[in-house]
């Protein structure tokens, strides 16, 4: 039996912890989507297009995985594209807390469809797109933060 997977967010912009995840989840599952999702009650830096480019050039590497944007439910992405299991990272308690209570919401919208939680590795706790947007803001390295071609993409953006 064949097992797609979902990793959603906002990703404004990717980082290398979002990086990380989707590798791990594409050793795990026989296909991953990768999707940027409209959150209207975010403003964010990046355009939708922009924040899929990004992912694209993220995800070109693996075979399995597909980077894809949607401005519907979550629940109702899963449904059309078959996907059986939400792939969550965890970097700390509260990022745990919320994504329960968001679990509980896909399962209910959508019953069978299970969430799975893989926890951050140490060196991507502190990482996060917020801190990144941070970094552009005050014109600091975001190296560290992002990989390379995406870090690329954001100068290139930026020097326009």
């Amino acid at each position: 039996m064949s097992t797609t997977a979902l990793i959603a967010g906002s990703f404004d912009p990717p980082s290398k912890g979002h990086a990380d995840l989707i590798g791990r989840a594409a050793g795990l599952f026989d296909r991953v989507y990768v999707t940027v999702f409209v959150n209207s009650e975010k403003k964010p830096l990046f355009s939708l297009e922009q924040r899929l480019h990004m992912l694209s050039l993220m995800c070109g590497g693996y075979i399995n995985v597909t980077a894809e944007m949607y401005s519907g439910l979550l629940a109702d992405f899963a449904e059309e594209k078959g996907v059986s299991v939400i792939v969550k990272g965890i970097r700390n308690a509260s990022d745990a807390a919320y994504e329960l209570e968001l679990a509980d919401v896909n399962a209910k919208l959508l019953p069978g469809l299970e969430t799975v939680f893989l926890p951050s590795k140490p060196e991507f706790i502190s990482t996060s797109s917020t801190v990144i947007r941070e970094m552009i803001k005050y014109k600091k390295s975001i190296s560290p933060y992002v990989t390379p071609e995406v870090e690329q993409y954001i100068h290139s953006i930026l020097m326009r």
